[in-house]
């Protein structure tokens, strides 16, 4: 605490020192009332950031899942090329055997 505070408030005596503890209570509530504001406004900044962060998880998640169905498709359609391939290979055979 200031000196200066100090020496006005003990000429006063258990007034003074009434005094001189609601000062410390008010300094130590608005230091506190700071604390807890910049605490609240870093809540919400990372509040923001957790919404982006969710956001891009969702998008990731989407996106993912189109990449699966595409590989779906993907080997489905080479499962049907490898299908018409045997097909043509035992119809190539049916035609030599039946040739020679």
């Amino acid at each position: 605490m200031e000196e200066s505070i100090l020496q006005p408030l003990a000429q006063f005596g258990a007034a003074g020192l009434m005094g001189l503890l609601w000062i410390i209570e008010r300094r130590h509530s608005s230091q506190r009332e700071r604390e807890l504001s910049e605490a609240h406004a870093r809540l919400i900044d990372e509040r923001t950031a957790l919404r982006e962060v969710l956001g891009v998880v969702r998008d990731n998640s989407a996106a993912m899942a189109a990449v699966r169905e595409g590989q779906d498709r993907l080997a489905r359609a080479c499962e049907q090329v490898a299908g018409e391939l045997r097909r043509c290979r035992a119809l190539d055979r049916r035609s030599l055997d039946q040739a020679g």
